[in-house]
């Protein structure tokens, strides 16, 4: 086992900028290569290689290459996330989005929502998504209504499906929310069968070509994602999330994030908010 620091070469940072984003999307600049160098250490000194180029080329050994391209993920990708994150989006569920989709339903007879929380991090998005929807939908009946969330990463997935959460990171949850759905466990809340029963936690790729869902969905949050990603691989994503939604369905990308580029695949409705063309 090695005591020295580690050092990340020009042509290692080459490698590894190129295997992240083959398996993530995420472009790493240079700005992030202290990052990656702080990130992998440790995976190194649990390994007991004293290299960054040993730890390449044992990522790319065929015996244990899944596994470790798993570790490797876990460890480059960005997870901040809050309850409530960008109150905005779900006010328009609330007011607007809802009451439209519960009126039109009395027309056309359709009680059926499908969400999707793409890059749900360790469970705050979907989980908010469940408690507005569950608030906006208390009076009606025989609604079908579910939530998808994914992400790439293992550990945080399994956090978000752990639902336990200290009181710090649930003080934006409306105090009738947090006697409705969570249950408190000493210093800390957790997720009441409730809101489980609604969300789906699985493991997913943004940049497979083609993603398993058979079935369209009303509403996709994806936010603060898109803005790791360089334009042919945001360009790509969005095509297939245009290709998922249904006609005239929403889709809500994160404040930094902007789809104004293709106003032929979605129209403008407010800040960060759109709808497929």
């Amino acid at each position: 086992m090695f005591t020295q620091s580690l050092d990340l070469s020009d042509k290692e940072f080459q490698l590894f900028q190129e295997i992240i984003y083959r398996e993530t999307g995420i472009h790493m600049s240079d700005k992030k290569r202290k990052l990656i160098v702080a990130r992998l250490s440790k995976r190194l000194r649990a390994l007991n290689l004293s290299t960054f180029t040993e730890y390449y080329e044992y990522l790319n050994e065929s015996s244990h290459a899944d596994g470790e391209i798993v570790n490797l993920v876990n460890r480059v990708t960005t997870n901040k996330t809050d309850f409530f994150r960008e109150r905005h989006h779900f006010d328009f569920l609330l007011k607007e989005l809802y009451p439209r989709t519960i009126a039109e339903s009395r027309t056309n007879g359709v009680r059926r929502l499908r969400i999707w929380s793409a890059g749900c991090s360790s469970g705050e998005e979907p989980y908010t998504l469940a408690m507005v929807t569950l608030d906006a939908f208390k009076a009606e009946r025989g609604w079908d209504i579910k939530i998808l969330a994914t992400d790439l990463d293992t550990e945080i997935l399994q956090k978000a499906v752990t639902g336990v959460y200290p009181t710090q990171a649930i003080t934006p949850v409306p105090k009738e929310y947090i006697h409705k759905y969570f249950v408190r466990k000493g210093e800390n809340y957790e997720v009441g069968n409730v809101l489980r029963s609604m969300v789906a936690f699985r493991k997913l790729n943004l940049m497979s070509e083609t993603f398993p869902m058979k079935n369209p969905f009303d509403i996709i949050f994806c936010r603060n994602v898109i803005i790791y990603f360089d334009t042919k691989t945001k360009e790509e994503l969005l095509t297939k999330f245009h290709r998922h939604l249904k006609a005239r369905g929403h889709i809500f990308i994160g404040h930094s994030e902007s789809l104004m580029h293709m106003k032929e695949r979605f129209r403008y409705l407010k800040h960060t908010i759109y709808q497929k063309v």
